[in-house]
């Protein structure tokens, strides 16, 4: 199948090439869907389920990692019992001190 690209305008080749990049698309989609079909009939014809042939498939979970808490690393000179930590957005009273002139360094704990 051969296509005479030197008669195609420039937006007639556009719309050819957005066209094609769709059926790509719709093709690769189409080729999963059978795979996928495929498998799920194997695994229905040995009786077993996704969960016993597929472990742990789905989301990641956060088993063995350990998320303990972190000491405040940042005290507001105003109001002591403010701290940050230093992780996350920096809270108002933060960006407060620095625009007034003091140093991350002068709101160390």
């Amino acid at each position: 199948m051969a296509i005479n690209l030197k008669n195609f305008s420039r937006d007639q080749l556009r719309e050819l090439i957005s066209k094609a990049k769709q059926r790509e698309k719709t093709l690769a989609k189409d080729r999963v869907k059978k795979v996928r079909e495929k498998v799920l009939a194997i695994v229905k014809a040995v009786k077993l389920t996704l969960d016993e042939v597929f472990p742990g498939r789905g989301r990641p979970t956060r088993k063995g990692r350990k998320l303990g808490k972190v000491k405040p690393k940042y005290r507001n000179p105003g109001d002591p019992g403010q701290t940050w930590t230093g992780r996350g957005k920096r809270p108002r009273w933060f960006a407060a001190a620095l625009a007034a002139g003091k140093k991350d360094k002068d709101l160390l704990i």
